[in-house]
Formats: C-alpha cells, sequence, structure tokens
C-alpha cells in the first residue's frame, strides 16, 4: 500500500509542475517582493462571487474577510470580540430586540463612511429585495429570516427586532456571508458592478481579479483597526493540490493553503519552510440524500458503518483527523462525548444481507467528492470507496467542483454521497446539526420530517443548557438513523516560508492582515 501511495504522489508531483507553470513567478522575483512586503499565497478556490451576502462558502470565507468587515469577529481561539460593533445586547425580556452600538470611524474603500444604515441594508433590505428573473435569492435571505426590521437610532445605534428569539443571531453576525456592504455605491453601481468591483471596509482593497486565476489585494491605508503590516497579497488560484506544493517548495509562492497532508509532514523538513497541521472546528462528513441506492436507512447505516475512520486519519493526516461520530466536532458544545457509531464491517454486511446485497451482489451509488478543494479529499473519498466494496457498496466517483457544489445541492442533484467540509468557524451547535439536518434548511440534503420536531423548538430556544443538550440529542438521533455520516474533524494545513511570521485561528481561518514578514 505505501509503494502504490508514493508512486501516485510522485505522478500527481509530475502533473503540478506542469500547472506551476501557470503562475509564471520566479523566485528571485518573489524574494524581492518579500522584501517589498508584498505577500504571494496558493489558494486552493475560488469565490463564486464577490458579492459577500449570496452564498455561504466556508472554504472562501478569508478571502472576504481580507475585503469586507463583519458586524462581530473572533480572537484565534475563536472567542467573538467587538469590529464594527463595539456593543451588543437584548433591550427587551423576549430576547426579540438586540441592540448594536457601531464605530464611528469605519469608512468604505471609496471613501464614504459607514453607518447603521448600511448594516439595515445588508442585512434587512438586500435580503427582502426583489430577486430578478432567472436569479437566486441571496443565502442570508433564510439566514436572517426571523428580522422583521431594523431601527436605525443614529447612524451608530441600530436595535435589530426579530418576529421570534434567535439564539444563534450574535453567532451569525461573525459567521458565513454577514458582511456589511456600502448601499449607496451598491446602488448606484447594481449588483453586476458591485460583483466587477467590490467595495467594502476590509482591511485590503480588491484591485485585480481573474476568475480562476489570481486576485491582487492592497493595504487599505484608512482601515479603522490599523494598515496590514504587509501591503500587497497577491492570491493564486491553484485548484491543484500537487501545484501548490511545487509553489511553496519552489518559493514560487510565500505561502500554500490545504496542501496534503503527507507532502505537508515532508516539507516541514525543508530548510526554509514551516508547516502546521491541525484539526480545526470544522468537519468533514458525507453529505447524503435518499437518491437510488441510499433511499433504505440499512444502506446508509451500512456505509457508515464501513468506514474505517481511524484507518484513514492515520493513512492520510498523520492521526491529525480526529474521528466523530455526529456532524459537530469535538469539543464544541452539541458533541456527545458518550456518543461512538462504530466501525464494524460485519455490521455493514449484516444490514446489507437483510436487503440481498454483499461483496457478489453489490448495490450500486454514486460518490462526489472535491479534489484538492481540502486536504486528501480525493484520496480519502477513494479509500472509502475501498472499503464499501469489501462490504458489498459499489461506488461509482465521481469529481464535483466545489464552486458547484452549492447549485446542485440547492437543485436536489447531488448523488447519493458527496464528500464535504462543513464550515463553522463559530462552533455553535445550531450551526452544526442545526443547518446540516433541518429539512427546512436551504443546506441540509437529506430532507426527513422527523428530524423537524427535533430541530425547530432549538431554533427559538433560549435557554442555553436545554438548547445545547437538545443539539447533542438531534446529532445522536441523525446518526443513529442513518441520515448524516460524519468522519473526522477537518485538517487545516498552511506551509509558509519561515521569514513569514502568521497567525493560527482554532477555526482555521488563513487572514493575513494580521501576518508580518520578519525583519
Amino acid at each position: 500500500m505505501t509503494t502504490n501511495f508514493d508512486r501516485r504522489t510522485i505522478l500527481r508531483l509530475g502533473a503540478g509542475a506542469g500547472a506551476l507553470a501557470t503562475l509564471g513567478v520566479p523566485a528571485s522575483v518573489l524574494a524581492q517582493a518579500a522584501a517589498k512586503g508584498q505577500l504571494t499565497i496558493a489558494f486552493p478556490a475560488d469565490v463564486p462571487t464577490w458579492d459577500p451576502n449570496a452564498r455561504s462558502l466556508a472554504a472562501v470565507q478569508s478571502l472576504y474577510k481580507c475585503v469586507f468587515d463583519q458586524p462581530l469577529t473572533q480572537n484565534p481561539d475563536i472567542s467573538v470580540r467587538p469590529a464594527l460593533v463595539t456593543k451588543w445586547g437584548y433591550v427587551d425580556d423576549k430576547s426579540l430586540s438586540l441592540g448594536l452600538d457601531f464605530r464611528n470611524d469605519v469608512v468604505f474603500h471609496d471613501g464614504s463612511p459607514m453607518t447603521a444604515a448600511d448594516f439595515r441594508y445588508s442585512f434587512f433590505e438586500r435580503p427582502r429585495a426583489p430577486v430578478p428573473e432567472g436569479g437566486r435569492r441571496l443565502d442570508t435571505s433564510f439566514i436572517w429570516q426571523k428580522i422583521k426590521e431594523i431601527e436605525v437610532v443614529s447612524p451608530t445605534r441600530a436595535i435589530v427586532h426579530f418576529s421570534e428569539p434567535m439564539p444563534s443571531a450574535v453567532a451569525w453576525m461573525y459567521f458565513l456571508t454577514s458582511y456589511v456592504v456600502p448601499k449607496a455605491y451598491v446602488e448606484r453601481v447594481g449588483l453586476d458592478g458591485f460583483q466587477k468591483n467590490p467595495v467594502g471596509s476590509g482591511p485590503y482593497r480588491l484591485v485585480e481579479y481573474q476568475q480562476g486565476a489570481r486576485a491582487v489585494l492592497e493595504a487599505n491605508d484608512k482601515y479603522w483597526d490599523g494598515k496590514p503590516a504587509i501591503g500587497r497579497i497577491t492570491v493564486e488560484l491553484v485548484r491543484d493540490p500537487t501545484a501548490r506544493v511545487a509553489a511553496i517548495e519552489s518559493r514560487r509562492v510565500d505561502c500554500a493553503i490545504d496542501v496534503p497532508v503527507r507532502e505537508a509532514q515532508r516539507l516541514a523538513t525543508v530548510p526554509g519552510l514551516v508547516s502546521n497541521i491541525d484539526a480545526i472546528a470544522d468537519i468533514t462528513l458525507l453529505q447524503i440524500t435518499k437518491n437510488g441506492g441510499f433511499a433504505d436507512d440499512r444502506v446508509r447505516l451500512a456505509a457508515h458503518h464501513a468506514i474505517n475512520k481511524e484507518a484513514i486519519s492515520r493513512a492520510l493526516f498523520g492521526g491529525a483527523a480526529k474521528p466523530i461520530s455526529v456532524p459537530a466536532a469535538h469539543g464544541t458544545a452539541g458533541y456527545p462525548e458518550d456518543f461512538v457509531f462504530p466501525f464494524s464491517e460485519e455490521k455493514a454486511v449484516a444490514l446489507l444481507k437483510e436487503l440481498g446485497h454483499g461483496p457478489q451482489n453489490p448495490i450500486k451509488i454514486k460518490f462526489a467528492s472535491p479534489n484538492g478543494a481540502f486536504p486528501n479529499d480525493f484520496d480519502a473519498a477513494r479509500a472509502i470507496v475501498q472499503m464499501w466494496k469489501k462490504v458489498g457498496i459499489d461506488a461509482e466517483l465521481e469529481t464535483i467542483e466545489l464552486s458547484t457544489y452549492q447549485e446542485r445541492l440547492r437543485a436536489g442533484t447531488l448523488p447519493e454521497a458527496t464528500y464535504f467540509s462543513w464550515g463553522n468557524s463559530a462552533g455553535d451547535p445550531e450551526l452544526y446539526g442545526g443547518y446540516l439536518l433541518n429539512p427546512k434548511s436551504i443546506f441540509s440534503a437529506f430532507k426527513t420530517e422527523d428530524l423537524a420536531p427535533k430541530i425547530q423548538p432549538l431554533l427559538v430556544e433560549m435557554d442555553e443548557k436545554k438548547r445545547i443538550q437538545g443539539y447533542k440529542d438531534a446529532h445522536r438521533y441523525a446518526a443513529e438513523k442513518g441520515y448524516t455520516i460524519p468522519l473526522y474533524q477537518t485538517v487545516k494545513t498552511v506551509v509558509h516560508v519561515n521569514t513569514l511570521n502568521t497567525t493560527k485561528f482554532v477555526n482555521g481561518l488563513v487572514l493575513p492582515q494580521g501576518w508580518s514578514f520578519k525583519a
């Protein structure tokens, strides 16, 4: 097995070297750029759009956070801290009105001041705006549907009025899609103009963008939290993971994100490079549907029992990928640490035998996985295919582009199983099972109405103890019924030159606005 893996790695490295040529940046030029405070990053995924309120794709939030600001933000340990909002708290005894105080010194990249009216526009007006023919609603229209009104008290004060309690409201203000955009600018240039020339209030301005190729960012001199130490960042969009490996090893980039774990381990021994390999708050799971061969609960449970998560972690992630039994990360509030969904080929075989299937008469399904969007994603998917084959599940593996995943999820065209990393930088349990399992959620793949009464009451439960226990119970129930196949906590790899000072976030965000080059 080791020989085959090494041979495949060598073959992939050859392909990566070819892809690397598209970067066209000599190492000597890169060194000179670093000396001038310029950083080049090999990044695995492109934004689906430069409208940060449109799509909740976790893999690109680090890019959005460079250009746009959120009401609240997080420390490296993912605890919340003020950002555009300096103070927050409920102003009634029913948790239906949340008061927010804003900074008075924030300006957008076009020089206009940010006020509470821009917050209202971003979180209330835009999500409710009519959708152009052939268009699609912003993801924020689902996320913030409980907002009844946002009262602008003054340029620095707003009160968010909810139709019913929203216990995750504060967490959502530093989670996906929750960015403040300039009302006057967006209305003046229109959606197309805004997507082509996005304006935020973030630490960097987008000055160049070639879809699927690169984004160039320049430091915002007037940033409210201080001008970033690195003045210019070139983000090379390199989908091929082996090309990212070759790019950092040859020093054509200063930093490479989400390289294969084995390569990150090897690069740690290369003089001048630093490798970080960490399990983060994001989780990797199989998004499953009732399509085709997964219509029967027993097939899905057999598929779950057949996956040796520990073996995958050891073989592909150096043991860093901590197996999970429910759709939440260990140590977060919604994880029932006393529950383990067992790896058991015997149970898998027995379940499939009830349906007349086995290794000699396998049930056929389709299985999709990105290739290079997350560390070792396609290799892990191929390992799962072999594990399934042993018990009687014949999976046809196909590649899925991360940029099209959301569209296929909404359209209901995902196959029986899709390998996916679910981002939850906040760690709140609602942002795991509350969205992954809720049949009324636009983010859930498996729709089953018996989960609704378990999830829906928790979406308004303000008693934190009851809410947390409710999510633990719902997470366990979904796993035991075969409604979800959690795998392990997502592993984040970041390899960079040793002349670069970086900050590690528990949630895996890569935020170069807090980085610097050593003198």
